[in-house]
Formats: structure tokens, sequence, C-alpha cells
């Protein structure tokens, strides 16, 4: 089944009277929303009592949780202290997973500016291997790590470097950025096809389970030369990408993706607009 939700607290939320993140769960079931992603970006902020709370109105409610770690992660750091930080970032990320019930922890992987991508992926690899033997020395095994396909062209993160990240074990799971993989090619997702051939390739590097089953974040995002500038709502036309190429491939591959929606601001409203569209679509597929 494909869940829709957004990642993080929408406008819509708090115009709605709405004030702590514990009480999402029931906003996004009268919107007829099933997921939601925790924000931690800046760090792991959100307490225990407030944890528990919102893992009992998402269990409620039945949405899916997972979770964003911080962005400031970086695996490919050449620095082996930033590395290892990382990992405990990671490990922060998960403990918080665990107590809100979530099984998805997402993950920036880090930067390649000053190296090259073969060396920053091979550090991103190492420390990958590390993190999944600390994950389950701490008794989060159960917990799949997210690698997720970067915007920005001086990031590690492109569909193949996170494919190969996630080779190292098969419990973790691609998180796909349309926006960003549209952004940092300067515009390349316009027909179903383009989106298939994504699928594809997620299927031949690592099996249908994961390519069926994979993270998904769709947002359109403003780029420039050096990729991702900003994000957008779906009221914007300039840029892409559009969702429902992506929805007829979902039906033709029966695909099962936790799709996350990271708009500015109107992230319930557009994850909406998805959910509606691909009914629609899969009221006329004929696959």
């Amino acid at each position: 089944m494909v869940k829709f939700g957004p990642g993080g607290n929408c406008e819509l939320f708090y115009e709605s009277g709405y004030k702590h993140t514990f009480q999402m769960p029931e906003f996004l079931d009268k919107m007829g929303l099933d997921a939601y992603e925790i924000q931690c970006g800046r760090g792991v902020r959100l307490k225990q009592d407030a944890a528990l709370k919102l893992k009992q109105q998402a269990e409620k409610y039945n949405i899916t949780l997972s979770v964003h770690a911080p962005y400031y992660i970086s695996m490919s750091s050449t620095e082996q202290e930033k590395r290892a930080n990382s990992i405990n970032y990671i490990l922060e990320s998960a403990n918080l997973a665990k107590l809100t019930g979530a099984r998805r922890i997402v993950i920036h992987s880090g930067s390649c500016a000053k190296i090259s991508r073969q060396t920053a992926l091979e550090l991103a690899t190492d420390t990958m291997k590390l993190a999944v033997k600390a994950m389950d020395e701490n008794g989060f095994g159960d917990i799949a790590m997210c690698p997720e396909t970067m915007g920005k062209i001086n990031q590690l993160g492109t569909l193949d470097e996170v494919l190969s990240l996630c080779t190292v074990d098969e419990r973790i799971i691609p998180a796909i950025d349309f926006g960003h993989l549209n952004a940092r090619e300067q515009g390349c997702l316009f027909n179903a096809s383009d989106f298939e051939k994504i699928i594809v390739k997620i299927k031949n590097r690592l099996g249908d389970y994961r390519a069926k089953n994979f993270h998904v974040h769709f947002s359109k995002i403003e780029y420039s030369a050096g990729g991702e500038k900003r994000h957008l709502t779906f009221e914007d036309k300039q840029y892409g990408p559009e969702f429902e190429p992506f929805a007829k491939v979902i039906c033709k591959y029966s695909l099962n993706p936790i799709i996350i929606c990271e708009s500015a601001g109107t992230m319930s409203k557009d994850a909406l607009y998805m959910k509606k569209t691909l009914e629609n679509v899969l009221k006329t597929a004929d696959y």
C-alpha cells in the first residue's frame, strides 16, 4: 500500500489550531493522509514524553512514521571525528525512531566538494558499515537506514552513489528524492519513462523488494547551475517534477513506497494532491 504524508509540520496544521507535534496523527487522519516524517534536520530535539505521545497517537490513527536525521551528518568527511559523530547522530535518530515506533531514518551522506567523488563514496561506505554495526549493537537492527539522493552537485548522493551505499546491507533502503534528482540534473524528470528508468535501476541493483518498498521524497525544487536552490509548492509551474508521471509508474510496477512531501509550507496539502492523483491514475490504468 502506498502511503502519503508530510515531512514536518505544515502551515495548515497550525492554522487549524494544533500546536504540538504529537497532534499530527489526528490532523493527518482528518486530511486523509497516513504517513509523517519527523524532521530532525537541526538535531534530535523531540523530548521523550512527546515522542511517546506521538507513538500513541500514530498507532491510534494508523500513521506510519519515519525520522529525518540531522542535516549535518557527514558520512564522507575526511575527518575521522566527524564520521564518528555522524554515527552517533544516526544512533540518536534511531533512538527517537524506537521511541515513536518509526521504522526508517533518512540520512544525508555528506559532501565531496574537496575530494573526488570516488574517495567520498569510499569514506561514506566505510562509515555506513560501521553504522550498521553500531545499530545492531545498540538494539536498533530493526530500523532501516535510508540514504537520500541529494540535490546539490557537490553533495554525495547521485542515484548510483545511493544505491552503492545500499549494497552494504540488505536492510538499507534507498530514499529517492525525485525533486533532488531533477535539480542536480538541471531538469530530467518529465514523463513516465524518466521515472521508470530509476525504478528499473533500483531493481537491477537492489532487487525486487527494495525497488517496490523504497522511501520517497517528492517536491518541486528550484535549481541553478549548482543544483538545488530552494523547495517550492505544487502551485509552481516553472520547476518540476510533476507527480502524475511517477503515479503511472507506481501503477505499472505495483510499487508500495512511503511518499513524503517536502513542499515549502504546503507539504500536507500537496501530499493529499499526490494521493488523489494516484487514485485517479489507478481508476484509468490499463496495466
